[in-house]
Parts: C-alpha cells; sequence; structure tokens
C-alpha cells in the first residue's frame, strides 16, 4: 500500500478573482452541471447558446459575458445532423457570427453509451485530444440504459463526467427532463431520477414554462449565489431561432395571461361551430382534467351547452 498524495491547503491553488466563471452568472471553468427541464422548455437551446457563446466569446442569452473561450464538443443525441447545424446557424446569425468561424465540434457517433465501457473510453480519448473548454451531452436519458431512479446505477456514469472534468479541466453540461408536472416542486427536486443527479451538478440551470412564449430560467451555484429567476424569449432571427432575457420593461408591456376558464370561453367564442373535448384541449393547451373541470362549471352555470358535436356557448 502508498500513502495518498496530500498539499497544505495553504499551497492549494487560486483562482483570480472574476475568473471562475466559464459564463458569467451562469457557468463557472471546469464545472460538472445540469441543464433541466420539462420536456419543450428549450433546454437543447439554451445548450446550444451556451456553445456559441463559450465557441465565440458572445453572450450567452444576449445577457451572459463568456469569459473563458475555446473549443466545444457537443453530442445531441436526440437531434438530426442538419437540424442541430440549422439551430446553431441560426444562433450563430443572431450573436452577429459567422458558424464556420466558431470551434464547435459535434460528434456523429450514431450513439455513445456511458454505461459502456468502450463508449467511455472513446469519450475520453475524444476530450484527450480536442482538448474542449466545454462538453454538452444532450440528452442524458439517451446516454445510457440504465435505471435512472437508482443511486447505484446512475452514480457510476456521473463519476466518470466528474473524471472527465479533472482530468482534462473541461465544463461538462448534461441536460437532462424533469418530472412531469412537477412545477411546484423546487427545481432540484423536479428532475427526473435518483437524487444522485440534483447533487453532483457544481452548476445547475433548470427551465420552467409560464406560457406558449415564455421560459423561465434559475440557477443553482454550488460556488456563488444564484441569479434569476430570468425570463426568456424565443426570437425568430434571419430564418432561425435564438434565446435572450427578457428585459423588466418587456416583462411589464407583455398582456397578462387569461386564466384557464376565459380561456375555454374565447376558444368557444371564435369557434364556427362546436368544438370537441380533444379539440378545446389542443387549442387551449390545457390537460384534460382541467378542460373537464371547467367545462363541468360552466355547464352548471349555464353558460355553455354540450351537443352531439361538442361544445358551444349559451346563446
Amino acid at each position: 500500500m502508498s500513502m495518498l498524495p496530500t498539499t497544505p491547503a495553504c499551497e492549494l491553488a487560486t483562482c483570480p478573482v472574476g475568473r471562475h466563471w466559464l459564463i458569467e452568472g451562469l457557468w463557472s471553468r471546469q464545472a460538472v452541471g445540469i441543464v433541466g427541464g420539462e420536456p419543450k422548455c428549450w433546454k437543447s437551446f439554451l445548450a446550444l447558446d451556451m456553445a456559441v457563446s463559450v465557441s465565440s466569446g458572445k453572450p450567452c442569452l444576449g445577457r451572459f459575458a463568456a469569459l473563458d473561450t475555446g473549443r466545444v464538443l457537443l453530442h445531441a443525441a436526440e437531434d438530426a445532423q442538419h437540424i442541430v447545424r440549422q439551430r446553431l446557424e441560426g444562433l450563430a446569425r443572431s450573436r452577429a457570427v459567422a458558424l464556420d468561424d466558431l470551434d464547435i465540434q459535434v460528434v456523429t457517433a450514431p450513439s455513445v453509451r456511458l454505461d459502456i465501457t468502450a463508449d467511455r473510453n472513446n469519450l475520453s480519448e475524444t476530450v484527450a485530444a480536442l482538448r474542449p473548454k466545454l462538453l454538452i451531452l444532450d440528452p442524458f436519458v439517451r446516454m445510457h440504459r440504465c435505471d435512472e431512479n437508482l443511486s447505484v446505477e446512475v452514480a457510476p456514469l456521473l463519476a466518470f463526467l466528474r473524471e472527465l472534468q479533472r482530468a482534462f479541466a473541461v465544463s461538462v453540461v448534461l441536460v437532462h427532463h424533469a418530472k412531469k408536472g412537477a412545477g411546484r416542486i423546487r427545481a432540484g427536486q423536479a428532475l427526473r431520477g435518483s437524487s444522485e443527479l440534483h447533487a453532483w451538478g457544481d452548476d445547475n440551470l433548470y427551465l420552467r414554462r409560464l406560457s406558449d412564449d415564455v421560459v423561465t430560467l434559475t440557477t443553482e451555484h454550488r460556488a456563488a449565489p444564484p441569479e434569476g429567476p430570468f425570463d426568456l424569449a424565443l426570437e425568430t432571427a434571419d430564418g432561425g431561432f435564438s434565446l435572450r432575457v427578457q428585459t423588466a420593461k418587456e416583462r411589464a408591456e407583455q398582456p397578462a395571461p387569461l386564466d384557464p376558464q376565459q380561456r375555454v370561453l374565447d376558444a368557444l367564442r371564435s369557434a364556427d361551430e362546436p368544438l370537441t373535448m380533444a379539440a378545446l384541449r389542443a387549442t387551449c393547451r390545457m390537460r384534460t382534467q382541467l378542460v373537464c373541470t371547467i367545462l363541468g362549471s360552466l355547464r352548471a352555470a349555464g353558460r355553455i351547452h354540450k351537443t352531439d358535436a361538442g361544445y358551444r356557448l349559451a346563446s
């Protein structure tokens, strides 16, 4: 046996003030963590925006300064390569840079499984050869066949990513899903699977949908106070999409969202014919149980009638 190496605390390396951020306020240098949220909350767009920011030096989301720039290694396991390119091109244009000028290396292997030794070795060799500042893996669920609810199965995968971070001084972003219907749970606890995922992150970013057009971003850091929440908007620009933080003025000018009952009434009022339950659910973008409750209340109040063709306003 041999003794583990040690160093006096006073001789440990220090980080210059203001230089511990990769992206100021969002992600630390050489940190691991999660970009999490329910489906369709722009998690992948945020991860790609981080990639463009680190590779270009442009502010992420149009607000957060990139303080340590360099190569990005991206594995987008769910999207076709042409979709990844289209999104990156749109984000690059929105930041006034050309995609050709960005050092973003995209893994094109059909799959990368963190629970397979050969794939872990291949990923390690790729990181060792390319030496990226930032490694993005999107999403976690496509990178293993383990039971995410079992700590004993999830912990080794996260430990491997931590080893990558330490061995190659790389920041690691893991895109991960939140539980469905977890909007009222504390963000970290809403992540799907084992609590190991929440505990593992040095920096975690959480996305929650407020309306069809606005998603809120909250931050969580191991070594810094959180910032936000921030309201994000997805914009169309030059044929592509980009994310940005909304200003206080823009938020103030937005109309207050309609309550669910009013949305159902407006949908019926705008329709030329009775609407079925399925049509109302799709039009109002609400869950079946909520639509049923509202329809029952409106019928009891005599404000709507049910016909063989569907629901209509009372005359």
